[in-house]
């Protein structure tokens, strides 16, 4: 299943997402069937005449959102009713302005409770945007038989060696390990997980327990590769990043960025698969301290002053 396929998912069977469909579809129905008589309702008679002709384009626009959210909701669809919204807000905001005389109320009324329905809507949008867990998948060969490299995986509290932002793993059970992990902003995250599959030289599986300060799950399978060259890693991470948006892109920033995270880890564990340690220049520190010490950045090309050094 996919990513979008589980965010429309989980916003079909949320209770706001329907009710602001059927809201949707409570508005668009008398915009589009009686646009002089909802537009002299809301008190807008008289005053920006192409606001009132608007009124059943309106209509439609809110039925298309009625059919989106009640039918097929997904996030983006929740931010294109923000949209209409805004766009409603404008003659209504001139229209009580405007109007001093009778029917002055209403229209501040209807004002208040357009931007309550926006200010729902954001909420649901951002609220689903926030549940959207993560995948990240990775690749990398090892000249070690698929056998050898599962059993160096399984091997669970070695997993920090390789992956620097893990900070330590126990193993509490014969399917149970408790994990610490460093977050973006100088945060720790810790979980219970499971193993979930376990087939010798082939997949392990996992996902994380009931608690979790971070939900996840994932996969790792050892395949054997072309010609005989050893064992295809391939891995496959789904998780949610602490902070959101804002905190992927300040991870990113960084130097953090998750899928580089993830083909470095790859990296150091063919490194230990094959000469069994992570090459370090001499006098650089390891584990956590080499994260705040020599952060890892994407490369990036020289420039004109350290191209004119190194052919010096």
């Amino acid at each position: 299943m996919t990513t979008d396929t589980r965010s429309t998912s989980r916003l079909r069977h949320d209770p706001l997402v329907h009710g602001l469909g059927r809201a949707s579809a409570l508005l668009g129905v008398p915009q589009v069937a009686a646009p002089a008589g909802f537009a002299r309702a809301l008190g807008v008679v008289g005053h920006a005449p192409r606001h009132r002709s608007a009124a059943p384009a309106a209509g439609v626009r809110e039925l298309a959102a009625a059919t989106g959210l009640l039918g097929r909701p997904h996030p983006v669809r929740l931010w294109a009713r923000v949209g209409g919204d805004l766009m409603d807000l404008t003659p209504l905001a001139r229209a009580s302005k405007n109007h001093n005389g009778r029917g002055h109320g209403t229209t501040v009324a209807a004002t208040a409770a357009v931007t309550g329905i926006t200010a729902a809507v954001v909420y649901a949008a951002a609220r689903a945007r926030k549940s959207t867990p993560m995948e990240l998948t990775a690749v990398t060969t090892v000249t070690r038989s698929p056998d050898e490299a599962y059993t160096l995986w399984k091997d669970l509290e070695r997993l920090p060696d390789f992956m620097v932002h893990l900070d330590e793993v126990h193993v509490t059970g014969p399917r149970t390990s408790h994990w610490r992990a460093s977050a973006p902003f100088g945060k720790t995250v810790e979980w219970d997980a499971e193993i979930t599959q376990d087939v010798p030289g082939q997949l392990i599986a996992w996902r994380s327990l009931d608690g979790a300060d971070i939900d996840n799950s994932g996969d790792v399978r050892f395949v054997p590769a072309p010609g005989g060259r050893g064992t295809e890693i391939r891995v496959s991470l789904r998780y949610q990043l602490p902070g959101g948006a804002v905190g992927k892109a300040a991870a990113r920033y960084f130097g953090e960025e998750p899928h580089q995270q993830l083909d470095d880890d790859l990296r150091r564990f063919k490194q230990i698969a094959e000469i069994g340690e992570v090459v370090r220049s001499e006098g650089a520190p390891g584990g956590k301290r080499a994260r705040g010490e020599f952060p890892q950045h994407p490369a990036r090309p020289l420039t004109e002053d350290e191209l004119k050094e190194a052919l010096s």
